[in-house]
């Protein structure tokens, strides 16, 4: 079953969690998150893979054949294959990027990982990442796998999400909180 502490909802919440669990049941964890790896890939590509999903204009059965023919291209195995069918014979195709995070989500926390959402004006060196990933990890207590994003309106510094927790040392906040501080003075 899935672990309460991992948080999903809704729709997406719902087949996420059916999926992970259909995926323990089969001990295909690591087979489901991989097709749902190659099918986020997929989606990244794919501006008509993206239009499909969330355009009313295709009827079911247009999606059902073209998911079926998605996971045959792309030798998906059974659970995301039939999750896939599922998802577009109820038309709730449109939910399938929070699925695909949420059952990542779910994956990650019965490992015992945890993911930061890390931001920094510049890429980090290797070295860094490590660095920020041994310092998170003695923070949290768990394993910690970094998502990283570059913003270079922040200037400089990192924001890092873990959870409910933000870090914000970007040099764009510390000015902005410099900023309201004059305010207040004058």
């Amino acid at each position: 079953m899935a672990t309460a502490s991992a948080h999903v909802s809704g729709i997406a919440g719902r087949y996420a969690t059916a999926l992970f669990e259909l995926a323990q049941e089969d001990d295909s964890v690591a087979q489901v998150e991989a097709d749902l790896t190659a099918i986020e890939s997929a989606l990244a590509e794919s501006a008509d893979l993206r239009e499909l999903i969330s355009s009313p204009v295709y009827s079911r059965t247009d999606q059902q054949n073209a998911m079926r023919a998605l996971a045959q291209a792309m030798s998906l195995g059974n659970t995301v294959s039939n999750g896939l069918e599922l998802m577009a014979s109820r038309r709730r195709l449109f939910v399938l990027p929070d699925v695909i995070a949420a059952v990542k989500a779910l994956a990650a926390d019965a490992r015992g990982e945890v993911t930061a959402e890390v931001t920094s004006a510049t890429p980090l060196s290797s070295e860094q990442l490590d660095a920020l990933s041994a310092s998170l990890k003695a923070s949290v207590g768990r394993d910690v796998t970094l998502n990283t994003t570059v913003d270079e309106k922040i200037i400089g510094g990192l924001i890092v999400k873990v959870g409910s927790k933000m870090i914000d040392t970007s040099i764009a906040s510390k000015l902005a909180a410099m900023k309201n501080v004059m305010k207040e003075v004058g």
